[in-house]
């Protein structure tokens, strides 16, 4: 049997809510370099998923939480959902007071709030796990 090792990346996104918004960043490289995307990244050396979620939405858009305000929404780990190779990531929900403002830091050249009914086509498969929380949040 011939084995065959693949480098798997981990990281965690984060889909941010203020009322019947959702908090997008503009990405500032490739991949999907221009496009929105959930704020998001690797999960560091010795850090939690929930921790890195956190870092990464401060990071990308100056929004500040609580890790325990996190809810987990589910594991992404499709082997095509990045074209740079094998990214798994574990994607949080959080929801913020109205007037919780952001801008964008890190890697991103924009943070904006957009209207759930109104999304921009989003990067990788962002826009199934805004689908996924939304559906939650009507089912339960």
């Amino acid at each position: 049997m011939t084995e065959t090792f693949e480098t798997i990346r981990y990281t965690a996104d984060v889909v941010c809510i203020r009322g019947g918004d959702v908090l997008l960043i503009e990405r500032g490289w490739p991949p999907f370099q221009g496009q929105y995307a959930l704020p998001g990244g690797h999960v560091d050396p010795g850090e939690t998923s929930r921790a890195a979620a956190a870092r990464e939405l401060l990071e990308e858009t100056g929004v500040q939480v609580a890790e325990d305000a996190l809810t987990l929404v589910g594991v992404y780990d499709t082997p095509d959902r990045d074209p740079r190779g094998r990214y798994v990531t574990v994607a949080y929900a959080v929801t913020v007071p109205a007037g919780t403002e952001a801008m964008a830091g890190d890697d991103a050249t924009s943070a904006k709030w957009w209207p759930l009914d109104a999304l921009p086509p989003l990067a990788f498969d962002h826009g199934q796990i805004v689908d996924d929380v939304f559906v939650r949040l009507t089912t339960t």
